[in-house]
């Protein structure tokens, strides 16, 4: 009788702890249909070698065409995500395992977000042109976090973050880059102007 008498309480305790030791994933965008794209140090560093090899052009011929991939992009995403406190709640990334496809004339960035004990996928469309500066202008066309609230600020530092991966992966020579067209289409973003 002893027994039965705590059964319950003990089994509502064993749930209640269970509970708080995993996640709920609660939805988001579905992009399991989608190819992942591999995240590597090689893809970053191949990125480095693209701009380098763009600008060795240039300075010949004055003009720049840089071809970033998929895997080039998201790999310089997820080292930025990983490395940027700004980018960071609690010390961990404010999105993890990202993806991001270059379709249809849009940077499509997926991935997974955690707020306390609740994970979703998430989903933002980036669109990227040209300002009447030269200079690219990053716009979030939709930001999709499924049922849980967009964290401050997140879509503000993803701008930042697109922004800050052509700055900083074109570094100083940024600054004397005048970029006259990017477009995005299978795969390949290609951001094509003159040195100043």
């Amino acid at each position: 009788m002893r027994l039965k008498k705590y059964a319950l309480p003990i089994f509502l305790c064993t749930l209640l702890l269970t509970s708080l030791a995993c996640t709920v994933f609660v939805g988001g965008p579905d992009y399991s249909s989608l190819p992942a794209i591999p995240i590597s140090a090689e893809a970053i560093q191949s990125m480095q070698d693209e701009v380098k090899r763009a600008f060795e052009e240039g300075a010949l011929t004055g003009t720049i065409t840089l071809n970033f991939t998929e895997e080039q992009i998201t790999s310089y995403i997820a080292a930025r995500l990983q490395n940027d406190a700004t980018l960071q709640q609690d010390n961990r990334p404010l999105i993890t395992d990202p993806q991001v496809y270059l379709r249809d004339g849009q940077m499509q960035i997926y991935g997974k977000t955690k707020q306390g004990i609740f994970t979703a996928n998430i989903g933002i469309i980036v669109s990227v042109g040209v300002d009447e500066n030269g200079q690219p202008k990053i716009d979030i066309v939709s930001a999709d976090f499924g049922p849980l609230p967009a964290p401050k600020g997140l879509t503000g530092a993803i701008a930042a973050m697109v922004r800050e991966a052509y700055t900083g992966t074109l570094g100083p020579v940024a600054t004397g880059l005048r970029v006259e067209t990017i477009t995005i289409a299978n795969g390949i973003m290609t951001i094509s102007g003159r040195i100043r």
